[in-house]
């Protein structure tokens, strides 16, 4: 899937507005996501996710991850848009939320990461209307996550190394 999310009624992949993320507090009254919260909502399955302390760069990065090291999923919202010349493209945005004490110390908000017990009910839509899930999109518990700060090559969207998520040298 392609992120971020192009919706299906957009003209061209430029959009004037950001839908790499998409605020839990407001899907409901936005026009971009309120068509989807009941149909097309999916997980994205991560090891861990970057987040940006600081308001003026360079901006401190850090990786985020659950304590048990294993995989999550983030909860997340998909479309398909009608290419121009032909074909498809599905893409999709990531939910966030509040941010929990841990993430608070570094960023405003954070992303949804379901429990794995409430995974099965995220995605299947049919069984499961938004108004019954919609309460999974809260902040996960600090106490099962952790965080290091990480090289500043990664404020480099183009640095991609096997040492991306390894902790700062003191």
């Amino acid at each position: 899937m392609y992120w971020p999310l192009i919706p299906s009624f957009a003209k061209t992949m430029k959009l004037e507005y950001s839908t790499s993320n998409a605020t839990a507090e407001r899907l409901m009254q936005s026009a971009v996501y309120k068509r989807l919260v009941n149909n097309r909502r999916c997980l994205i399955p991560v090891s861990g996710f970057y987040e940006w302390q600081g308001v003026k760069p360079p901006k401190t990065p850090f990786y985020v991850y659950l304590k048990s090291d294993e995989p999550f999923g983030l909860a997340g919202l998909w479309d398909v848009w009608k290419k121009p010349g032909g074909g498809v493209l599905v893409s999709f945005t990531i939910i966030t939320t509040e941010p929990n004490d841990l993430m608070r110390t570094i960023h405003r908000r954070m992303p949804v990461i379901l429990h794995r017990d409430d995974e099965a009910r995220w995605l299947d839509c049919s069984a499961n209307p938004f108004d019954k899930v919609q309460s999974l999109l809260k902040p996960f518990p600090s106490d099962l996550m952790a965080a290091h700060e990480v090289s500043k090559r990664m404020n480099n969207p183009k640095y991609d190394a096997p040492d991306c998520s390894a902790p700062v040298q003191e």
